[in-house]
C-alpha cells in the first residue's frame, strides 16, 4: 500500500482528501469525489496509525467534516464549523510523525476545504440541503403567488415558539403552527416572537422583548 515518506506529502494528501470529501458533499458528483477523498484520506491515517487508533481519528475526522458542512449549509451561526474545524486539525494533527508533517496537514484541511468550493463553480449543485431547511423561495413565477400572499401577511405578527428555536423551530401564529426561523439566534420554547420577514415560506422571527427594548 502507498504510504507517506516525507513530511510534505501529508499537506497533498490531506488538501486533497478534504477538497474530494467537502467537495461530494457540496456537488452532486455522483460518488466519485467521495471515493476519491475517501482513498486519500485513508492512505493519511493508514500511514501512521494502528487499526485501532485508524479508526477513532478517521471518526473525529468526519465528524468534524459533517459539522462544517451542517453549519454552513443549515445553522449559519458558525459555532459548529469552528468545533467542526477544529475536530479535523486535531485529527491530522495529532495523527502526523512529527511537527512539520503535522503542520503541513493542518494547512492542508484549509486548503482543501477553502478549494472545495470552486465546484460550486462547476459542477451542479446539490439540492438536497435547501429541501432540508427553509431556504426554499417559492415564487409568483412558480405557481405560489396564493401562498406567499396569505404568509406575507403574517409579517408584524405575534406568535409563541411551541419548540426551541435553534435557529429553526415551530411558532403558534393564529392558532396555527408554522416552520419559523432566527436569525441564528437560539429562543427558547415558549417566548412571544414577532414575524419580521417572509420570504416565500420562509418565515423570519426575532424576540419580541429584544424588539421592544432596540426601539427604547
Amino acid at each position: 500500500m502507498f504510504t507517506i515518506t516525507a513530511d510534505w506529502m501529508s499537506f497533498v494528501i490531506v488538501a486533497l482528501a478534504t477538497l474530494f470529501l467537502i467537495g461530494e458533499l457540496l456537488v452532486n458528483a455522483k460518488g466519485i469525489f467521495s471515493v476519491l477523498g475517501l482513498g486519500f484520506i485513508t492512505i493519511y491515517f493508514a500511514s501512521f496509525l494502528d487499526p485501532g487508533m485508524f479508526f477513532i481519528m478517521i471518526i473525529i475526522y468526519f465528524f468534524g467534516l459533517m459539522l462544517m458542512v451542517i453549519d454552513g449549509k443549515v445553522i449559519n451561526d458558525g459555532t459548529l464549523a469552528v468545533i467542526g474545524l477544529v475536530c479535523m486539525i486535531v485529527s491530522v494533527g495529532f495523527t502526523a510523525p512529527n511537527m512539520s508533517a503535522g503542520l503541513y496537514a493542518v494547512i492542508g484541511v484549509f486548503i482543501g476545504a477553502i478549494s472545495s468550493l470552486g465546484f460550486l463553480k462547476v459542477f451542479k449543485k446539490r439540492q438536497m440541503w435547501t429541501k432540508i431547511t427553509l431556504f426554499d423561495q417559492l415564487t409568483d413565477e412558480a405557481g405560489y403567488s396564493s401562498i406567499n400572499q396569505s404568509y406575507k401577511e403574517l409579517v408584524g405578527e405575534t406568535g409563541i415558539t411551541t419548540t426551541d428555536m435553534r435557529p429553526i423551530g415551530t411558532v403558534l401564529i393564529r392558532e396555527k403552527e408554522y416552520s419559523a426561523i432566527t436569525e441564528g439566534k437560539w429562543i427558547t420554547k415558549d417566548t412571544e416572537v414577532e414575524i419580521v420577514d417572509v420570504d416565500g415560506t420562509r418565515i423570519l422571527v426575532k424576540d419580541k422583548k429584544k424588539i421592544e427594548q432596540s426601539a427604547e
